[in-house]
């Protein structure tokens, strides 16, 4: 079968491969790809050496599972489902059972796809943080894939959502989001904060420390602008609060399902910037590096 691969050489560190049909391990089954999702974790992986040549990339992904477990547990063959999965970007791919969730029909396949890393991401890190009604949340980096998940999800929870873009423009359709201020930067904000969800990185990280109250957390999730961070003297000395390096924790099946759902109901929308034949990979990767995409980039396995 096909798949994008790890291929050092290749202007982008990633190209396409013959490869063999995947094996299942208990309680996997068996998916047909029909659309995977784009992140820049994926061009990373790609290009940063951790992993080797000819592994398979890609995480998110949906399609219609044509093997069930063997044991007869979990969604039959036939069910549409989105799932997150090492090496996704193939045409066929193992998901473990407790990765997935079932999609309803009024969900469409592609925008399902992009829910897996971004969505996750932002679900459990405001969990983790202690998300609840009147929380002052920030999120940086607000208008990327995580930042626009984050959002939602907050203001939908009754949290008073500040979102940080880098420059006028990022933060258009942030207001429909739900986020009840929107700022470039950090210096407009002049209230303490209850958490903060960080996807930038270097001084937008430390500055958000300083806003954060006392009992406050600090989940961070990424660190787009590649600068070191360098506290203040005495930064961390005082009044309890917390900053803690946030990962995906599995099992994720729960969680996928409660994604789904809240796009099924509308509570939550997912920002296609680029859409695509995986054929054309390498376009939405320029467009994610060169920060010209807005939104997530699908790719369909034609």
């Amino acid at each position: 079968m096909r798949a994008i691969v790890v291929d050092p050489p290749a202007r982008l560190g990633c190209g396409f491969a013959d490869i063999a049909e995947p094996t299942l391990s208990d309680g996997q089954v068996l998916m047909a790809v029909t659309h995977v999702s784009l992140n820049r974790g994926d061009l990373n992986d790609a290009r940063s050496g951790r992993l080797a040549p000819g592994a398979v990339l890609g995480s998110d992904v949906a399609g219609t599972i044509t093997q069930r477990v063997a044991d007869g547990n979990g969604p039959a063959a036939g069910t549409r489902v989105v799932a997150l999965a090492a090496g996704a970007f193939a045409e066929r791919c193992a998901v473990d059972a407790t990765a997935l969730a079932p999609l309803p029909p009024t969900v469409d396949s592609a925008h399902a796809a992009a829910l897996p890393v971004a969505g996750l991401a932002a679900l459990q890190a405001l969990r983790a943080a202690g998300l609840a009604p009147g929380k002052r949340v920030l999120v940086t980096g607000a208008s990327g894939g995580v930042g626009h998940f984050a959002v939602q999800i907050a203001a939908h929870a009754g949290a008073h959502v500040i979102a940080s873009v880098g420059s006028p423009g990022r933060g258009d359709d942030l207001t429909d989001a739900g986020a009840n201020e929107i700022v470039i930067g950090l210096d407009s904000i002049d209230e303490l904060l209850d958490i903060v969800l960080d996807n930038v990185g270097g001084s937008t990280l430390t500055g958000a420390w300083d806003l954060l109250s006392p009992g406050g957390s600090l989940q961070s999730i990424g660190w787009s602008s590649s600068e070191p961070a360098t506290f203040r003297p005495y930064a961390t000395v005082g009044p309890p609060k917390s900053l803690t390096s946030f990962l995906i924790n599995a099992p994720v099946g729960d969680d996928l399902a409660t994604l789904v759902t809240l796009l099924e109901s509308g509570h939550l929308t997912v920002d296609i910037g680029w859409q695509g034949s995986w054929n054309d990979i390498d376009r939405a990767a320029d467009a994610m590096l060169g920060r010209t995409l807005r939104g997530k980039a699908v790719l369909e396995i034609d």
